[in-house]
């Protein structure tokens, strides 16, 4: 049981490894050019619109190309008020390392469009909505400890280095948390505690508008984040015969909201209240994937009745 996996865990190591790792070298190799700048320069008048000043571009870029903690550095060289930090907080909670998270999601069978879309659509609208309304948070943003940062490679080959160091470790990171997962799911499977942690998630499932099938790649990818998460469901997909509908609304939930623990206290740092975003994070997730399920089975009945009327 322990081997086979085992054996489940790395082949889906081995399958996500074959996505990040060439997006994270080309990414970190960019990050060293000016492309990265001359996008966030571009970005520079959407910032006013969202009570951002053209410099917060450089954050939100770095957090979607790269990842939040590459954000978050930026931040912490920025002098902001606490509003601006909180609303660079929830975009990049919505949206952050986002060709990496988009391609996972898209190994499973969700258009990547649909991913991108949704995630920089959310970070967007919460950003331009928390500015009309919350009319405080005017001091100035006081960070907390601010750890060393790394010397910067001064050559072409050291910065390859780097994207693929990089790159490893961030497989190297996902078989940690992937591997003893998915021993997990097969040990839940065959004494079939699965059925039983299904049921459990029954309510939270059926408020979704989702199957039970799904519960496990929703518990995963809300502790340990998207990519954990696409990695249960490929498997979830194989075997247990999961929809696309179902696949597409946990997805959209977990666009939202996932690693829920680590992508919260991540910004700790900088200064911010943390519960308002974690709060935040989860109403909206709840709330567009009930509201997309809704309209989903309307659609699924009228085609219904449509098929019957035309026999």
């Amino acid at each position: 049981m322990l081997k086979r996996g085992l054996l489940v865990g790395l082949q889906t190591t081995w399958t996500l490894g074959k996505i990040i790792f060439p997006i994270t070298l080309l990414i970190t190799i960019l990050s060293y050019t000016p492309i990265l700048g001359w996008i966030a320069w571009g970005l520079t008048p959407l910032m006013g619109a969202i009570g951002l000043p053209g410099e917060a571009a450089i954050p939100l870029v770095l957090g979607n190309f790269l990842n939040l903690y590459a954000a978050i550095g930026a931040i912490l060289t920025m002098d902001l008020t606490v509003k601006e930090v909180f609303i660079l907080a929830v975009m990049l909670s919505f949206s952050h390392n986002l060709l990496v998270e988009s391609a996972v999601a898209a190994k499973v069978g969700i258009r990547m469009s649909v991913v991108i879309g949704v995630r920089i659509g959310l970070a967007l609208l919460s950003g331009w909505l928390i500015h009309l309304v919350w009319q405080g948070g005017s001091d100035t943003a006081r960070y907390g400890l601010i750890s060393s940062s790394e010397t910067d490679p001064t050559s072409w080959l050291g910065i390859v280095f780097k994207g693929i160091e990089s790159a490893s470790i961030g497989i190297f990171q996902l078989a940690l948390i992937v591997i003893p997962l998915m021993v997990f799911v097969q040990v839940m499977k065959e004494k079939n505690w699965l059925a039983l942690f299904a049921r459990m998630m029954s309510p939270f499932t059926k408020l979704l508008g989702i199957r039970e099938n799904t519960s496990t790649t929703l518990a995963a990818g809300l502790l340990f984040g998207l990519a954990y998460g696409a990695g249960v469901m490929i498997q979830a997909a194989k075997e247990d015969g999961v929809k696309k509908k179902d696949l597409y609304l946990v997805f959209i939930f977990l666009i939202a909201c996932h690693a829920v623990i680590e992508d919260t206290l991540i910004f700790i740092p900088l200064g911010i209240p943390i519960w308002p975003l974690l709060l935040f994070r989860m109403i909206t997730a709840i709330l567009i994937t009930v509201g997309v399920a809704f309209i989903w089975n309307r659609l699924e009945k009228k085609n219904q009745l449509s098929r019957k009327e035309a026999v």
